[in-house]
Formats: structure tokens, sequence, C-alpha cells
């Protein structure tokens, strides 16, 4: 009886002693994962310390944006000087030059504005704005009226919607002031009512496009354009391929947009989603109801468009927007990520065909 009372405390202390060696290795395990948990982060730290700093960053920016601004307007001052004919008949290359630029520096906003304080991104724009505006003027001074005959035609041409309604062309330039874009002169889909819209983009060459005015319409843009302002849709589902500038969206309600650009500024917008490619962060200011989703648009060729306008990688900046009118450390209210089980699968525009009597170019 004491021989097996003895044998059993001994498998007792045996299996104590296994569980406390187990617990002891199980301990010592942790510790040393803690360990290599915060080793790495200090390296990361000090890896993260050997970089550029936000301020010197914001200031290389800042240098370099101070320095193609003065080379604008020393460009402008000159050709607002220029008073002999020969020289005017060089001026319209000249400032077309000039033009070129400014989208140049525009660009350079775009490309950097995911690590500019909100400030400078908003007094940058507003520096382009102002550019944009001197460009005009000079434009106005100094080139014959003949120069800007396409302006009757348009005129011509938007004489019947003059007479069912508000003027179109002065109401598109109010909101191009308000805006800091301009629109007036780009050719567009404007005044349309339950149509499918279709144009082919063969290069950015073409220039800016306006969509405006449009209610319960499809809108369907393919290949690369060099600039997008979209104005008044109520109802709309908008499919373009990529922007290589900027997009400016103005006074939209309860609608869909697949959009691919270096930059996204939305004003007053609501219930509206939008699936975005971005290479800055989006910007909304004065909009509520607002959801955000990622590019899911497909065509023949959009790989290519893509590519070439540099926004062929995902950068995840749909889901990174900045709300202007919200100062608070806290989430937005006015815009939210959109659900997966809410999204829309990829949309192919591939076979779309162009209706002649949406064109209006």
């Amino acid at each position: 009886m004491e021989e097996d009372l003895s044998n059993t405390k001994e498998m007792s202390g045996k299996i104590l002693d296994t569980i406390a060696q187990k617990k002891h290795a199980a301990m010592i395990e942790r510790l040393s994962n803690l360990h290599q948990s915060r080793l790495q982060q200090s390296i990361s730290r000090k890896s993260d310390s050997n970089g550029p700093s936000p301020f010197e960053s914001t200031k290389s920016f800042l240098d370099r944006f101070s320095e193609a601004k003065r080379s604008i307007q020393n460009e402008l001052d000159r050709c607002r000087q220029v008073s002999d004919p020969d020289s005017k008949a060089r001026l319209k290359s000249e400032l077309e030059k000039i033009s070129v630029s400014i989208s140049d520096l525009e660009r350079l906003v775009s490309e950097n504005s995911y690590y500019l304080p909100s400030y400078e991104v908003r007094s940058s724009l507003k520096t382009i704005s102002e550019l944009k505006e001197s460009l005009d003027n000079v434009n106005s001074e100094v080139l014959p009226k003949k120069k800007f005959a396409f302006k009757n035609k348009a005129t011509k041409k938007d004489q019947t919607s003059v007479a069912q309604g508000p003027d179109v062309r002065v109401s598109d330039k109010v909101v191009a002031e308000k805006s800091n874009f301009q629109i007036r002169e780009s050719p567009g889909f404007r005044n349309r009512e339950g149509g499918i819209l279709v144009k082919h983009f063969k290069s950015s060459e073409e220039g800016d496009f306006t969509l405006s005015d449009l209610n319960s319409c499809e809108v369907r843009l393919t290949g690369v354009l060099r600039a997008l302002f979209i104005h008044r849709l109520r109802n709309c589902r908008v499919f373009v391929g990529p922007v290589l500038g900027s997009i400016l969206i103005e006074e939209v309600d309860r609608c869909l947009f697949m959009l691919a650009s270096h930059q996204i500024r939305i004003h007053h917008a609501r219930e509206t989603d939008f699936y975005l490619r971005v290479r800055s962060r989006p910007i909304i200011e004065d909009s509520s109801s607002v959801r955000f989703a990622p590019y899911l648009l497909f065509y023949e060729g959009i790989e290519k468009d893509l590519n070439d306008s540099i926004l062929d990688g995902e950068t995840g900046n749909w889901a990174n927007v900045d709300d202007f009118r919200w100062l608070r450390a806290i989430q937005s209210p006015n815009w939210s990520i959109l659900p997966d089980d809410e999204r829309v699968s990829t949309v192919n525009i591939s076979n779309s065909e162009t209706p002649s009597q949406s064109e209006e170019i």
C-alpha cells in the first residue's frame, strides 16, 4: 500500500514538473516574440527617421511651385507687352505653351497632394486658377477678335436652349468662376435628358470636356482626355476612362460616377456614389451622403490608357477622402465607404456605339 502511494506521488510530481516546464517554455517564447516585435518596431522607426520629413517635402514642393509660378507670370507679362504685328502673329503658339505650363503645374499639385497640408493644396489650386484667369485676360487683350470666332458658332448653336430657359453660357461662366475652373469653351454634352451619350477620345490632345445640365442620362467616355468638368447632373450614370489632369464635379444629385484621374474635386454633391481611381486624395466640399468605392470600369484598351496616364496602379486613395468643410479629428459624417454588397459589378462599355445626336463638339 505504501509502495503504491509512493509511486503515485512520484508520478504526480513528474506530471507537475512537465506542466511547469511547458508553462516556462511558453513564457520564454512569448517574451522572445515580444522582444523581436519591439526590435522590429525600433528598426522601422529608425528607418522612417532617415527619410525626408513632411516639412522637407512640403518645402521642396513650394520652392518648385513658386519658381514655376514666377516663370509663367513673367511669360504672361511679356506677351501682354507685345505690340508689333510680327510678334503678335507668334503669340498664339506662345500662349499655348503657357497653357501647357499651367497644366503641368496643376499636375505637379495632383501628384504631390498626398503629403501636402490641406491649406497648401487649396492655396496652390487658387494660384493655378488665378494663372488661368490671367491667361484668359491676355488672350482677350492681345489676340484679334477673329481668333475667337468659334464662340459665335457656339452661341448660334445654343439659341434654342436660351429661348427655352436661362442662358447656359452665362450660367457656365458663373460656375467656372465660383469653382476656379474654366469650362465655357470646352466641347461636351449639355442640356440633355434621358439619353445615352457616348464619345471616344483618340488622344489626350483633344483637350477638356464638359458634362453640364444632364438629367437621367448615361454617359460613356472612352480613351484618354486631359480634363473633365461636370456640372448640374441629376439621376445620371457616368463612366469615364482615365483623365490626365483634374476632374471637377459641381452640383450633382443621386448619380453614379466611375472616374480615374490624378485629382478629383467634388462640390455640392448629394446622395451620389463615386467609384474612383485617383493619384491624390479626393476632395469634397459642401457635400452630404456621398459614398466611395474602387474603380470598376472596363473597355477594350483601358489597360493601355491607364498605363499611359500613370493610373495603372491602385493607390487606395478612393478611401482617403478629404472633407474641406469638416475640420474635426473624427471621421466626417458627409461621406462613407460603399458597402461591398451594395456595389455594382465591373461595368463593360466596350461595345458602346456613338449616337450622332449626342455629339456636341
